[in-house]
């Protein structure tokens, strides 16, 4: 599976990350094999991929926690592998695992993370006061980290990655095993720095819907190697086997098989209330499933087009070893 070629005439300028054959080997294991990657400055930026694709791998180069075995890196403008220090100057992270300081309080940990971002002082209380509020921290500012639940641990995290108002922001699995109350919370503030400061976000996550919701593109890693990268819904549309049409008739009426058959492409699968008819074009479809119920004497309950979801563009992709072509907004 070859890694994604952009276009001759990309703007690097308009770019937060940019890789280039980045390769990283564990001895014989190549863990992630020559990707190219682009991040366009200002865009909440997915990337996906099942267990020991290369994700986190990935994300440690990108933050300069590992270096790379070949290729290149350009993060904020910067070059990270000669200028490491000033390229992480420009970064905020949240790992997968919420690394607090355990005897510090909740406001001693986030001022903590700003001096040694070089705040000055009153930077530093004014970012600390207001992050803590976004967060919904406000109130456990004296708590110690080792008080804190899992969901508050990575939303203290979430602060101290912010404090410093970087230009990048790095989060690794942020919502991963988190009450359903942090989950949401942390979403919103993603959002929220991404819409009204124009921070560039990249996402790791395996939560399918919670990419769809949140990035403007993703990318899908398998193997090491980038197997799609698009918008949600332009990777949606390169399933449109999966598309389909969903119906239930009244009283639960089965009808004859040859009413339900619409040829070669199409397929129908018996739900517990109903039915779903699979096939490249699902208007048609409809149309046509309800004038032959009319004409049969069926009567429909409930008859809707689906399109696929972004969870079945994953699987496919994953399970088949495919890869997507890279189109226009792959740059």
């Amino acid at each position: 599976m070859p890694g994604i070629t952009f276009e001759p005439k990309l703007n690097t300028a308009a770019l937060s990350i940019e890789a280039r054959g980045l390769t990283r080997k564990y001895g014989d294991l190549v863990a992630v094999d020559r990707i190219d990657l682009a991040v366009r400055r200002g865009e909440v930026f997915g990337f996906l991929g099942p267990n020991g694709a290369g994700k986190s791998t990935t994300v440690r180069m990108f933050t300069g926690y590992i270096p790379p075995t070949a290729g290149a890196i350009t993060v904020a403008g910067y070059d990270l592998l000669s200028h490491p220090s000033a390229a992480r100057r420009h970064l905020g992270v949240v790992p997968e695992e919420a690394n607090v300081y355990a005897d510090l309080t909740v406001r001693q940990n986030v001022m903590l993370m700003a001096e040694l971002h070089g705040l000055p002082k009153e930077r530093r209380t004014q970012n600390t006061g207001s992050l803590r509020e976004q967060c919904g921290l406000a109130e456990r500012a004296r708590q110690k980290g080792r008080q804190l639940s899992k969901g508050l641990r990575q939303r203290l995290m979430l602060c101290m990655a912010l404090v410093s108002d970087p230009d990048i922001l790095f989060l690794d699995e942020p919502t991963s095993g988190l009450d359903v109350a942090s989950s949401r919370l942390i979403r919103e503030v993603i959002t929220r720095m991404n819409r009204d400061r124009g921070m560039t976000v990249f996402l790791t996550t395996h939560n399918i819907d919670e990419a769809d919701e949140l990035c403007h593109r993703v990318a899908i890693i398998d193997k090491g190697r980038i197997a799609a990268i698009d918008t949600p819904e332009a990777l949606r549309q390169t399933v449109q086997s999966r598309r389909s049409v969903e119906v239930r008739f009244a009283g639960g009426g089965a009808p004859p098989e040859e009413m339900l058959d619409f040829g070669a492409g199409t397929e129908t699968v018996r739900l517990a209330h109903g039915y779903r008819i699979f096939g490249a074009e699902p208007g048609p479809i409809a149309q046509e499933l309800a004038n032959r119920a009319t004409s049969q004497g069926f009567r429909i309950e409930h008859l809707y087009t689906l399109e696929p979801s972004l969870e079945e563009v994953f699987v496919h992709i994953t399970s088949k070893g495919a890869t997507v072509p890279a189109g226009e907004t792959n740059a």
